[in-house]
This record gives C-alpha cells, sequence and structure tokens, in this order.
C-alpha cells in the first residue's frame, strides 16, 4: 500500500474516533461521517481526490454548523483526513483537531 494510502487510513481512523462528539450534537448531519468513507473509498481507487476534496469542504461546513466547540473540533478532524487525499500534510491535522475535540469534551 502505498505511504499516501496509508497515511489516509491512518487519519480516518483519527477522525473518526472522536465523530461521535459531532454526531451527538447534530445526528443528522452525515456530512463529517461521508467525507471519512469518501477517503476510505479513494484509498480503494473506487472516487476520486477531487471528490474527497469536495467531501473535506463539506465536513467543514458541517464544522461552522455546529455549535458546541468539540463538535466543531471533531468534524474538522474529519474534513482535514477527507483532505488528505489532496495532499498528505493535512493528516498532521486530523490529529490536532481530534486531540482538540477530546480535550474540549472532557
Amino acid at each position: 500500500m502505498p505511504i499516501h494510502h496509508a497515511l489516509a487510513l491512518e487519519a480516518a481512523d483519527c477522525a473518526e474516533g472522536v465523530l461521535p462528539l459531532f454526531e451527538q450534537v447534530c445526528p443528522h448531519d452525515m456530512r463529517p461521517r461521508e467525507a471519512l468513507a469518501t477517503l476510505r473509498a479513494w484509498v480503494q481507487g473506487q472516487t476520486s481526490m477531487l471528490s474527497c476534496r469536495k467531501a473535506a469542504f463539506g465536513a467543514h461546513a458541517a464544522a461552522r454548523a455546529a455549535s458546541q466547540p468539540a463538535a466543531v473540533a471533531a468534524a474538522r478532524a474529519a474534513g482535514q483526513a477527507a483532505a488528505v487525499a489532496h495532499m498528505y500534510t493535512h493528516a498532521r491535522h486530523v490529529a490536532a483537531y481530534a486531540a482538540k475535540a477530546t480535550a474540549l469534551a472532557a
């Protein structure tokens, strides 16, 4: 597996770990979860990088719509994860947002 794909899957797993913090606040907004699913589909060669980029923008829009800081950070983690398909350097931001979401929820 190419390193870029491995980073993408690691980023998706990291963001998915804090996704419940978003889904508890916004249970009907599937954009962050869809962003992670799109990223996983990209790794499997089932969708394009541009689809991941669009999904990342959707997750960030969900973050802007969320009212609770932990939920915002969790959605941003998903957006950054989906953006890894576009540029691998987004991976480091996933962990930062996930840590922020966890800290804010504590």
